[in-house]
């Protein structure tokens, strides 16, 4: 069945989608140990969706806050490593310079950035979404849209102002925190399922069909 795409995703469709939510288990990670057993874990995986959360900011002109959690998802599970516990840092280290585990996530650069304000490191293999999304002609760039317009199902944004430092986050919270990140994985391996096989249909917003 040929899929019909958008090139921009109507914003108002976005509400009355169902929401989406990661239903694979969800592991913290707050001591450098469970850090290093966990990167060892991920390092035998064959893809990995990234993202990070940071406590917002609130107050023009104050420093920027550092990031506070880091979400690595597979297909089936999503360790949430806390950033600001002492020494977890240096063990995810090995995990962001890696060369070999494909690891996918959108606007990438952004969370490089955040990320240097925790730990010194060289990005290793990475693919960022957002570089992929225009072979199918899509110009949307958020993950919501994205998501929305490849699977018409909603990446809801309730929490994203949540204080990400909190050291006891409720469940809703981490699972807002781990959708993101395995929706980069479903996101990528379905644009590339729709680059080879080709059954789609774009459709400018509004419903009127592209040249």
């Amino acid at each position: 069945m040929t899929k019909q795409l958008y090139k921009h995703y109507p914003a108002a469709a976005v509400n009355g989608l169902p929401v989406e939510k990661f239903g694979g288990r969800i592991i913290t990670i707050n001591s450098r140990i469970d850090a290093r057993h966990a990167v060892s874990y991920l390092l035998r995986q064959d893809i990995l969706g990234f993202d990070t959360e940071t406590r917002p900011q609130f107050h023009r002109g104050g420093r920027p806050n550092k990031v506070s959690i880091l979400q690595v998802a597979t297909h089936n599970e999503c360790f949430i490593f806390k950033l600001y516990v002492s020494g977890v840092p240096e063990a995810v280290k090995p995990l962001l310079e890696d060369n070999d585990v494909l690891k996918v996530a959108l606007s990438w650069g952004d969370d490089v950035r955040s990320l240097h304000s925790r730990i010194d490191y060289q990005p290793g293999l990475f693919v960022d979404i957002q570089s992929l999304v225009g072979k199918v002609d899509i110009e949307d760039l958020s993950l919501q849209k994205i998501y929305a317009n490849l699977f018409g199902r909603k990446i809801s944004k309730k929490q994203r102002l949540t204080n990400w430092d909190n050291p006891d986050l409720r469940p809703d919270q981490l699972v807002y925190a781990a959708t993101d990140a395995w929706a980069c994985i479903r996101i990528y391996e379905e644009l590339n399922r729709l680059m080879v096989e080709g059954d789609y249909e774009l459709v400018e917003e509004g419903g009127e069909q592209s040249d």
